[in-house]
């Protein structure tokens, strides 16, 4: 490992979890040893970033000079907690990791007394039942969606039916009780929605609907829209 990749290895490092960090912990972290992390350390603090702490105390970064202060209200950080959480809550594994470093890099990053309040923010979420695991590679399907190339997968519905579906990926939507993809089905010619937890055995065609995604994803959710106001009508009458 070149010195450069290390030396930014070991300010990664010191923006996770949680501090004072020791030599030794980093060592470990980094597969060197203890004198190499001091040495570095000094580096770092050669290069303007500011370490706070020394050998037999462990290390905190105070102030990274490698970026520029992220500028936050209060309540744009609790916001953005409150955000993060809610991901971690309902996410699939792919955008609970994803959540979880975010919230490390913005605890090394911030202002000491915001990163303080990031650590014990007011505002917290939490699922008591969360939504039934996705059965397939939700990652995939992200980037399907954003490739804007169709895929094909099994699917059960709810009455059990089971059936092999083409669709063209316009949105995933995080609900309270599943999880789902919105998008146009090849097989009906229509909108449809699939269930994450009831679909199995995705792949991922080599064709493109570039660049349709966003003005299809417009004419599902007005139709959603125009759905749901027609049977909002019908129970007030």
């Amino acid at each position: 490992m070149s010195r450069t990749a290390r030396l930014f290895q070991l300010m990664q490092a010191l923006r996770s979890g949680s501090s004072p960090k020791t030599s030794v912990q980093l060592a470990q972290d980094l597969g060197v040893s203890p004198r190499t992390v001091h040495r570095d350390i000094d580096a770092l603090r050669g290069l303007g970033a500011v370490i706070d702490g020394e050998a037999g105390f462990g290390f905190t970064l105070i102030e990274d000079a490698t970026l520029p202060p992220l500028g936050f209200t209060d309540d744009e950080l609790e916001a953005l907690v409150l955000g993060l959480r809610e991901v971690q809550s309902i996410g699939d594994p792919g955008l609970v990791e994803a959540a979880s470093a975010v919230l490390r890099k913005l605890q090394g990053r911030l202002p000491q007394r915001q990163s303080h309040r990031l650590s014990h923010a007011v505002l917290a979420a939490t699922r008591l039942n969360r939504p039934p695991q996705p059965t397939i590679n939700v990652a995939d399907l992200r980037q399907a969606t954003w490739d804007e190339r169709p895929i094909e997968f099994a699917y059960t519905d709810a009455k059990g039916d089971n059936t092999r579906r083409r669709v063209s990926p316009l949105s995933i939507v995080y609900m309270d009780r599943a999880s789902v993809l919105l998008s146009w089905c090849h097989l009906r010619q229509d909108f449809r929605v699939f269930r994450l937890d009831r679909m199995g055995e995705m792949s991922v065609t080599d064709e493109s609907f570039r660049p349709n995604r966003i003005p299809m994803l417009r004419k599902a959710l007005a139709r959603i829209r125009a759905d749901r106001e027609a049977a909002e009508g019908e129970s007030a009458s």
